[in-house]
């Protein structure tokens, strides 16, 4: 689809690695026509990217019409995805509509549900009655089993396998090949590590390693320098 054929109009949030693959797959693989960059004011080191303008985020919708565009903040999951749903919020109160990416090579059952802001990649597997919530990145290659909820601002990285009827909490992160068996709760602000197989529901603000997975004494919030 080339840029006379898309019908939407988009601005992307996020200027660096993770703005610059927005960039490529809303480019080569949506309806979206990317038109500009924003960053915060106190990041905003050169004026283009691509050829395109970088604007300031503070005052983005005196740029861009938020009737007339659309946003995707492309920031990954730092301070335990607190900057990304920060960027999400302040965006939705400047009254833009913020877009949604499903890869074309994605797997998506027709009665799955996702929400706004979410970025899903190649080779996703997201089965039977799945629900992804709002802000929620799926890197590539995971499998989401059916029924299974993957609630707010999470950061799903690679070869994730995540079985049927589970539920993860707000804010979690979960690191490449790690897996949850069945009927799994991984609670809010959770860091679950590489490879690491959770066999128990977990608590609030656990770090967990290991096969079977234990908690570490430190917290997700400690190790992320986040005050609640």
């Amino acid at each position: 689809m080339n840029n006379h054929e898309k019908k939407k109009k988009l601005v992307i949030v996020g200027a660096g690695e993770t703005g610059e693959i927005a960039y490529e797959y809303f480019t080569h693989d949506s309806e979206y026509e990317v038109v500009a960059f924003s960053v915060e004011s106190q990041y905003l080191n050169t004026n283009n990217l691509f050829d395109l303008p970088i604007v300031p985020f503070e005052n983005l919708e005196n740029h861009y019409d938020p009737a007339s565009y659309e946003v995707f903040v492309a920031v990954s999951y730092t301070k335990l995805n607190r900057v990304r749903t920060n960027l999400y919020q302040q965006s939705k109160q400047k009254g833009f509509q913020l877009a949604t990416y499903v890869s074309s090579k994605a797997f998506v059952w027709h009665n799955v549900e996702i929400g706004e802001n979410c970025f899903i990649f190649e080779n996703n597997v997201i089965q039977y009655k799945v629900k992804i919530g709002n802000n929620v990145t799926l890197w590539s290659g995971n499998h989401v089993g059916h029924r299974s909820i993957v609630r707010d601002n999470c950061f799903i990285s690679s070869h994730v396998v995540i079985s049927g009827y589970c539920e993860v909490q707000e804010n979690c992160f979960l690191g490449v090949n790690s897996c949850l068996a069945d009927h799994i709760k991984v609670d809010k602000d959770n860091v679950i590590g590489a490879g690491a197989v959770i066999t128990r529901n977990t608590e609030y603000g656990k770090i967990y390693t290991g096969n079977p997975a234990q908690p570490s004494k430190a917290t997700s919030l400690k190790l992320f320098k986040i005050d609640k």
